[in-house]
């Protein structure tokens, strides 16, 4: 017959592991955020545990709310004029041709020169 080991034993036991768990108190939201969505858990309990110099977190309980994003890319004003410059085109041409090139420089500059020969 199993029996349960009481929160002392276990703390105890954890400690002499070297296993430390304490709950993050007053948590509102957690956002984990991949290359093409957002997962929300408003209300959650989080509780961490350190285990030979490393973090767990644990999330549970809380109300998960999904949604899909569209990556915005963030294009330096530097690097418009760069490849503005360089193509010798505006620098709405250049924004537009690092947007389809994902920023590389060197990419939208090849696009930019081609297309104008």
């Amino acid at each position: 017959m199993m029996r349960g080991i009481d929160a002392r034993k276990a703390k105890r036991l954890m400690n002499q592991m070297g296993m430390h768990l304490k709950e993050i108190p007053d948590v509102e939201k957690v956002i984990i955020q991949t290359t093409s969505e957002e997962i929300i858990i408003e209300k959650p309990i989080v509780s961490v545990m350190e285990l030979q110099n490393q973090k767990v977190f644990q999330i549970t309980g809380g109300n998960i709310s999904e949604k899909t994003s569209e990556k915005t890319l963030e294009i330096p004003e530097e690097d418009m004029h760069l490849v503005a410059q360089q193509a010798g085109v505006s620098l709405e041409r250049a924004k537009e041709a690092l947007k389809q090139t994902n920023g590389d420089l060197a990419q939208a500059i090849l696009l930019l020169t081609s297309k104008n020969r």
